[in-house]
């Protein structure tokens, strides 16, 4: 026979709480999975800025120089966009390591210890971001 479970109603917000790793580790992979998926159609949008580039004139071209070239610039030299992009890192990173984490707990490797893997990728994603902070904002400053 099933045990059953009273999982409360959708009202209960309070049962964050009661989460395990392995349920913060599925949240935040739906969650960076999604920020990369918003991330990649900004990044389309605003590349896509400069696409008149390649079909105007070259004359006009000469004249203003290169559109993707200026975007990418300015965008660059703004504090923002480099907080963004580590920020980015961080997700990126993290997506990665608990993807691999998944892989090899599906793979039956590493069952036991899900939780200390999660703790592990969520270590090293930090580290991996804290390391890249001076590279990302060395430019800005």
């Amino acid at each position: 026979m099933s045990q059953s479970y009273n999982r409360g109603t959708i009202e209960s917000f309070s049962r964050w709480r009661e989460f395990s790793a392995g349920m913060w580790a599925w949240i935040f992979h739906k969650f960076t999975g999604w920020v990369l998926v918003g991330y990649l159609f900004t990044h389309i949008a605003v590349l896509s800025t400069a696409i008149p580039a390649a079909s105007a004139d070259p004359s006009t071209l000469a004249a203003s120089g290169d559109i993707y070239t200026q975007t990418i610039v300015t965008l660059e030299e703004l504090l923002l966009v480099r907080i963004l992009e580590v920020g980015l890192l961080a997700v990126a990173v993290f997506h990665i390591l608990n993807g691999l984490r998944l892989l090899l707990v599906d793979l039956g490797i590493g069952l036991e210890s899900q939780d200390k893997s999660f703790y592990a990728s969520v270590m090293l994603t930090g580290a991996i971001t804290v390391a890249s902070v001076p590279t990302f904002l060395a430019g800005a400053l």
